[in-house]
């Protein structure tokens, strides 16, 4: 189906749209987006032409205080980002043929509802009381009909059997993959392939002032403008990580969903499984909510090495160092520490898996050492887990090992279970 603009959809059909939406899987879950959903449907539908202002989204919608300043706080952006992918996520799964489609173009807080025919192009809702007009256009002949017929037979047929083909082949691949399934991988991810939803991963998107073609840092919120920001910086380490998992995920015939940390919220992390990828420096979802506490990142605040990420092992064992610091940040990384720590979610029916290391490559290291059968064998080995027993919250500490910028050896260095 194409979007038309031979069809344009009534007030009452728009709302019914919205309810539809906030009803869905795609938002279901969080009561921010949803709210923001129904207010921008308002103030689109009965007020067309008056654009909104982000100081009274923030001050009606999101509960912010009359002293708020858009210059330095981002939040109305990212969650109108974060419908803006919602709204794309639930027509691209779950509303592919529904009548009107919803969209908050980027740039603009007004909501545009288009209907859905065979057509081609878009409009937007007319104000309010206007109702449905559609195209009228000329009967063909009965011979363009018959022609049409047939051939619309024949391309019906081979759709048929190409979908056949590989709905059989598909079948044949997830057959052959959750055969071919490790033991050590049932046993380790079973918490996060067995709930009623996909978990999701969200990976690291760190603020960065400057341009990659002059010089790059991290962004300092009590030195530096927010205009200079380049916000769309993932290390390849976070993407490697990604790939993995999906390799993993795949054998065990589950998907994923992935998102950027940037666009997650706490209504997220109430709701679902989480993989994050990444350590709080960059993944900043972290600094939200409960994360390690047997190995805790933070940044060396003094010294000759200040600014490099830190690992603190805070109950060191006895012969185990305190501080464990990578490679100085003004040389190559030839070493690196890693975090795995599984905890269980803000609701308890869910859990969470953290993947970080202090630079990208360690939490590429990270996300290989739990989807690789002969490492994923010794950390069940060392968590006293058997191949049917389940797998409870724990902390581990990595050691890496790295030659040009890849994870070679990865050294299983101390581990913390719940409880210890």
């Amino acid at each position: 189906m194409a979007l038309t603009r031979s069809f344009v959809a009534g007030r009452e059909q728009c709302f019914q749209q919205i309810d539809k939406l906030i009803n869905s899987h795609s938002l279901r879950g969080s009561e921010s987006l949803c709210k923001l959903l129904r207010y921008l449907a308002e103030h689109s539908l009965d007020h067309p032409g008056v654009a909104l202002k982000e100081y009274q989204i923030a001050t009606e919608v999101l509960g912010r205080s009359g002293g708020f300043d858009p210059q330095s706080d981002s939040t109305v952006r990212v969650q109108a980002g974060r419908l803006r992918m919602k709204l794309e996520e639930y027509y691209s799964h779950e509303g592919p043929d529904d009548a009107v489609v919803v969209e908050l173009p980027k740039g603009s807080y007004t909501l545009t509802f288009h209907g859905r025919t065979l057509s081609a192009a878009l409009t937007e809702v007319p104000p309010r009381g206007e109702g449905v007009e559609r195209r009228t256009t000329a009967q063909p002949s009965n011979r363009g009909w018959a022609i049409a017929v047939v051939a619309l037979s024949f391309l019906l047929a081979a759709a048929l059997l190409t979908s056949a083909l590989l709905l059989a082949a598909r079948g044949r691949i997830q057959s052959g993959a959750k055969e071919s399934a490790p033991a050590v991988y049932q046993v380790f991810w079973n918490r996060f392939v067995t709930g009623p939803q996909p978990p999701w991963v969200i990976f690291s998107n760190a603020n960065f002032v400057g341009r990659p073609q002059t010089n790059m840092r991290y962004f300092n919120p009590s030195t530096d403008s927010r205009e200079v920001i380049l916000d769309h910086y993932t290390g390849v380490g976070e993407v490697l990580a990604i790939h993995e998992l999906d390799r993993v995920f795949g054998l065990l015939n589950r998907q994923l969903r992935v998102k950027r940390g940037a666009l997650f919220s706490l209504d997220d992390v109430r709701n679902n499984d989480l993989i994050f990828i990444g350590s709080p420096a960059e993944n900043l979802t972290l600094l939200e909510i409960p994360g390690t506490q047997e190995f805790v990142f933070q940044r060396v605040n003094s010294g000759p090495r200040t600014g490099d990420m830190e690992v603190i092992n805070v109950h060191p064992a006895a012969g185990e160092s305190q501080v464990f610091l990578a490679s100085p940040s003004s040389q190559s990384v030839s070493e690196d520490y890693a975090v795995v720590g599984l905890k269980p979610g803000l609701d308890p029916a869910h859990s969470m898996l953290i993947l970080a290391g202090t630079t990208t490559v360690g939490t590429q290291a990270a996300a290989e050492y739990v989807c690789r059968e002969e490492s994923l064998t010794e950390l069940l080995r060392r968590l006293g887990v058997s191949k049917s027993g389940e797998v409870k919250p724990f902390e581990a500490l990595l050691h890496v090992k790295v030659t040009h910028g890849v994870p070679v050896i990865t050294d299983l260095l101390a581990v913390r279970k719940r409880g210890d």
